[in-house]
């Protein structure tokens, strides 16, 4: 497994929790926004660095090249006047779900909270491995639907419509289905030639997102590959194997890390809520992090190969930062 692929894997099962708990979200616990409850509230939006918990105030080097999630809700606050602006030009008066009603439980790519696995005791205490209620409870907002000519001046392409099943499928078979379909979008609209990519491509341009977001993936490579260096480091090997052998006095055998612990201590009732052996286990988990200073020494290891990351390659990580900023400013002058 390459390197990427590898850091990829990890910080998916970093996230297990998250993940979960999203999945398993239907309808019943989704919510259209009301009076009792704000579409944006930014009252449950991640800190920029941990005030709580064994990563409070940690915040790794390469994290000063990354989008908070602040920046990420005012990047599509600024894309979405921008569209509106621009569908006004064609005529038509569009509106769109607010930006930031929907927080993830981490500000940034880092996921620092659960970089190194779970760590915080008060959240522990009532969700075991799952995060708290209020990031797992969806806020609907209301999509107006759009014409196919506005979908086409918005997109640049026709309406998507569903491939075809092959021949002799059923619907929800294992067959692979392609995704669907679209067609470029007519030429003009109402004497006005369409944009390049439609109003949407128009102000991903003019705020300079797609240089942003090609100068991300190379701050998410690196973001990745430290994470999967320090697996070799000799200091985090023997950091992990102290935990693992904590976790066994507990009753915790067989982890081989403490991703392998959020894997296997997910659990929930028949209610979705965690069981009292996930959290028994998480808050097992974390005493057994504090007890072997798990969380520091790997946080401060990966720091080092962070910091050697940033040193040999200043000219790509320069570039990052100053595409981060020119979009941020471009985004707040709107």
């Amino acid at each position: 497994m390459n390197p990427r692929r590898k850091a990829l894997v990890l910080m998916a099962v970093a996230t297990t929790g998250l993940m979960t708990a999203c999945s398993s979200s239907t309808a019943a616990d989704a919510s259209p926004a009301s009076a009792d409850r704000q579409i944006v509230d930014k009252s449950i939006w991640p800190e920029e660095i941990p005030v709580t918990g064994l990563t409070k105030g940690l915040k790794l080097p390469l994290e000063e090249y990354m989008l908070s999630y602040a920046d990420t809700v005012a990047i599509d606050e600024a894309k979405n006047a921008l569209q509106k602006q621009c569908m006004a030009e064609y005529g038509f008066t569009v509106d769109f779900p607010k930006p930031g009603a929907n927080p993830p439980p981490s500000n940034n790519d880092a996921n620092i909270e659960r970089r190194y696995g779970i760590t915080d005791e008060t959240v522990a205490k009532t969700y075991g491995y799952g995060i708290p209620e209020e990031l797992t409870h969806h806020v609907d907002q209301p999509q107006q639907e759009l014409s196919d000519v506005e979908v086409e001046v918005l997109t640049g392409h026709t309406k998507p419509e569903e491939a075809a099943l092959p021949e002799g499928a059923e619907a929800g078979g294992s067959y692979f289905v392609a995704p669907p379909r679209t067609k470029p979008a007519r030429a003009e609209h109402n004497g006005k030639k369409l944009r390049e990519g439609g109003c949407a491509g128009w102000s991903d341009e003019q705020l300079g997102v797609s240089q942003q977001e090609a100068d991300a993936f190379t701050v998410s490579d690196l973001n990745g590959d430290s994470l999967v260096a320090t697996q070799q480091s000799e200091p985090v090997r023997t950091v992990i194997e102290d935990w693992s052998a904590c976790m066994k006095t507990k009753g915790h055998a067989g982890l081989a890390d403490p991703y392998k612990a959020m894997d296997a201590g997910l659990a929930l009732d028949k209610d979705g809520k965690a069981t009292a052996e996930s959290i028994r286990m998480a808050l097992d988990d974390i005493a057994c992090k504090e007890k072997t200073g798990l969380v520091k020494v790997w946080f401060d290891e990966e720091s080092k190969i962070q910091r050697r990351q940033i040193n040999d390659n200043k000219a790509r990580l320069d570039a990052a930062k100053a595409s981060k900023k020119a979009v941020l400013a471009k985004a707040d002058a709107r």
